[in-house]
C-alpha cells in the first residue's frame, strides 16, 4: 500500500465544489429575481414616520355637555401634541375615535388637518367623551402604508 498516493488523490473534490457553487449562485439569483418581481424593494422606504404624541385630558373644559349620574361630566376637551420625532404632513394625520365614541373637532383651529407639517410642540385640541378611546393615527398620501402613533384611552374606558 502506498500512502503516497492516497494523500494525492483528490479527483472528486472538484466536481463536488462545483456543484455546491452551481447550486448557491442559483438561490441566490432566484431571489434577487424574486424581489424585483414582487416589488419588495419598494415597500422597504414606505416606512410610517418616528413620532411620539402626548394626551392631556380636561374633564371641566366643555360646558353644555351631559353630567353622568354621580355629577362628574361624561366628556372633555383632549389636546394631543406632537413631542418629538419626525416632522409630519399634517394631511397624513387623523384623530380617529373608536366605533360608538366621539371626538369632534377642537378649538385651537385644527392643526392636524391644516396644511402645515406638525413639529415637536405642534398640538391640537379635540372634544371627547371620557369613556373614548382615541387614536392618532398616520396614513401615507401615496396609500402606501398607514400606523397608529399614539392612543389614549379616557378616564372611564
Amino acid at each position: 500500500m502506498q500512502l503516497k498516493e492516497l494523500l494525492s488523490d483528490d479527483d472528486a473534490v472538484s466536481p463536488v465544489i462545483g456543484v455546491i457553487l452551481m447550486v448557491a449562485i442559483t438561490v441566490i439569483l432566484a431571489a434577487v429575481i424574486a424581489t424585483f418581481v414582487l416589488g419588495l424593494g419598494d415597500q422597504v422606504s414606505n416606512t410610517a414616520p418616528q413620532a411620539s404624541f402626548s394626551f392631556d385630558f380636561d374633564e371641566t373644559g366643555t360646558s353644555g355637555h351631559d353630567i353622568t349620574d354621580d355629577g362628574s361630566p361624561d366628556s372633555g376637551t383632549l389636546t394631543v401634541t406632537h413631542e418629538g420625532g419626525d416632522s409630519i404632513p399634517a394631511s397624513g394625520i387623523s384623530i380617529i375615535a373608536n366605533p360608538g365614541d366621539s371626538a369632534a373637532g377642537g378649538s385651537s383651529g385644527d392643526v392636524f388637518t391644516s396644511g402645515n407639517d406638525l413639529s415637536a410642540g405642534s398640538s391640537d385640541t379635540v372634544l371627547v367623551d371620557t369613556d373614548a378611546t382615541i387614536r392618532v393615527t398616520y396614513s401615507d398620501s401615496n396609500g402606501g402604508s398607514s400606523a397608529t402613533l399614539g392612543t389614549w384611552e379616557g378616564p372611564d374606558a
